[in-house]
């Protein structure tokens, strides 16, 4: 089984143009858990967890955490996937206050709907409208579970799970666009597509949102696709 090895020495980022660049983080942990992970009981692991936090970062830097007790001003809003192997805080090494962050199955963002998709709306209206975020940044990102999901769901409406195809059946016009367009390839290229064709559909579909599209006509707001391939350490971005 590929396991992902993560450092805990963060790298901070910020995005200029359709770019990720990066600079050296202020907030930087140097305490290791060793072995501990593997071993401790779980509730043991999050509080050594956040020990090391503390004592590195938060009793470290008692000014920024003072700031934060106020009020954020999160630069971004990022949009990711839930899987434990994509984190964006570790990837990009944002420091607190820097993002405000989204996580779901297949990091899908459903269009404009009011009634089906509220909790969706309300995280992307709160960092918009009231935390005046500058950047929107939808990643998508390699060997997605979610999108084999999509991919694997029968066409003719049955469903085998309870929630999870109902749920990625949003992302269906990317699925729509790969078996039109590759459907000489294997099932795994068509996957690794898909990641990437439905980051696309999701930023289509946050231009359905009002103060999104508003944001875009001011100059306010800026979108951005990316996508995290873990098996070959990259990372692209593109321009909504």
């Amino acid at each position: 089984m590929w396991r992902a090895a993560l450092s805990c020495s963060y790298l901070s980022s910020v995005i200029s143009s359709s770019h990720l660049i990066r600079k050296a983080s202020i907030l930087a942990p140097t305490c290791t858990l060793g072995s501990e992970p593997e071993m401790a009981e779980p509730i043991q692991r999050l509080k050594s967890g956040f020990e090391c936090f503390k004592k590195e970062i938060y009793e470290k830097n008692p000014e920024t955490f003072r700031q934060l007790a106020e009020s954020q001003s999160p630069k971004y809003l990022i949009f990711a996937c839930a899987d434990s192997r994509v984190c964006p805080s570790v990837l990009f090494g944002f420091q607190p206050g820097e993002a405000f962050i989204i996580r779901s199955i297949a990091n899908i963002i459903p269009p404009y709907d009011k009634i089906r998709y509220s909790g969706t709306g309300a995280a992307i209206e709160f960092p918009v409208v009231y935390l005046k975020v500058k950047n929107i940044v939808v990643i998508g990102h390699s060997r997605c579970g979610g999108i084999r999901a999509l991919l694997s769901a029968k066409d003719d409406g049955t469903l085998s799970t309870d929630f999870i195809e109902d749920w990625v059946k949003t992302a269906y016009p990317a699925k729509e666009i790969i078996k039109k367009a590759h459907s000489d390839l294997s099932f795994e290229e068509q996957c690794t597509k898909c990641e990437k064709e439905a980051v696309k559909v999701y930023l289509e579909n946050l231009k359905t949102y009002p103060f999104v599209k508003e944001g875009l006509e001011k100059n306010t707001l800026s979108l951005f696709g990316g996508y995290y391939d873990f098996v070959n350490g990259s990372f692209e971005t593109w321009d909504a």
